[in-house]
């Protein structure tokens, strides 16, 4: 039996619209969630990035906090049911850093997000708070910025930096095995169940199994071994701390006082390398606070917002 979805009732009274858009050789499959009337124009869009082997289902519980806003969820290429980029053609776009920064800049720029009448806020989980920092410091602009669990650190440096130089090794033996087996051990539930584990604080018994439902449906669905690999490899080279500096806007930073990847250490460095920026810790969560907590992080985006605003 699946477990029911803690936000599935707040979600479902939310409009949701689905679509394919052509993007750098891929299609990029995205959800747009708000405010369905032709007359009604929500006035503050949120385009939101999810993190590694992920998919855009992992951020629903946080659009669940949105009603009013119009909130837009994509697959990143490769995952999910989006297809990969165009690797081998022209483009000569890879699934790094800067493949999927190029992404971004141009998914937002088809979204054609009226910006004198709609606020553009840009939010990304973990490795997607890489992948928006890369994009805003490589021209993307936005209103607002919002980077949950970032990654403010080399990952390798965190408070349990063994586990992920175990990562590091299991992606290396997915790489080294020849492709079926290969792909086939990257998908390893056994592995995806350890991680859930791991990651998940919560003492709630239903929320834990929710998750690991989550983690069990959604953490194997990328296109290819090739793909995996590759964003892998960028989600551990990279962090947000390298565009610090360039990112413009004013950003809030949504971290967590049991974060096993960015400690709050690395995080209160991070908010003083950004221009304009701020630190909101919650506490008894870890890096999952799109599925622990995602009602108190949406009161700490609006209160945010409000003070932006202001």
């Amino acid at each position: 039996m699946i477990p029911p979805s803690p936000y599935a009732r707040q979600l479902d009274a939310i409009p949701v619209t689905r679509q394919s858009v052509d993007i750098l050789g891929g299609t990029t499959e995205l959800w747009s969630y708000g405010p369905s009337d032709t007359d009604t124009v929500a006035d503050t869009a949120v385009v939101m990035v999810h993190g590694f082997r992920g998919d855009h289902h992992g951020l629903e519980p946080l659009v669940a906090q949105f009603p009013t806003y119009r909130s837009v969820l994509a697959d990143l290429p490769g995952f999910g049911i989006s297809t990969p980029l165009d690797v081998n053609g022209a483009l000569g776009v890879r699934h790094d850093i800067h493949g999927y920064s190029a992404w971004l800049r141009e998914l937002v720029e088809r979204l054609a997000i009226d910006r004198t009448t709609t606020r553009l806020v840009v939010l990304g989980h973990s490795f997607g708070s890489i992948i928006v920092s890369a994009a805003l410091s490589e021209g993307l602009e936005a209103d607002d910025v919002v980077l949950v669990n970032p990654i403010a650190a080399p990952a390798l440096s965190g408070p349990r930096g063994i586990l992920t130089r175990l990562a590091v090794f299991y992606y290396k033996v997915g790489a080294w095995l020849p492709e079926r087996p290969g792909f086939a051990w990257l998908r390893l539930r056994l592995v995806t169940r350890f991680i859930s584990i791991t990651m998940a604080k919560t003492r709630d018994a239903g929320l834990r199994r929710w998750i690991h439902d989550q983690h069990d449906q959604f953490f194997g669905a990328f296109t290819n071994r090739r793909v995996v690999l590759d964003a892998f490899e960028a989600s551990v080279s990279n962090d947000v701390s390298e565009y610090a500096s360039r990112i413009t806007p004013p950003t809030l930073l949504v971290a967590s006082d049991r974060d096993d990847i960015t400690p709050v250490s690395a995080q209160e460095r991070l908010v003083g390398a950004i221009p304009d920026a701020r630190l909101v810790v919650l506490e008894g969560v870890g890096h999952l606070v799109h599925y622990e907590k995602p009602r108190e992080a949406a009161a700490a985006i609006e209160e945010f917002l409000s003070e932006v605003r202001a």
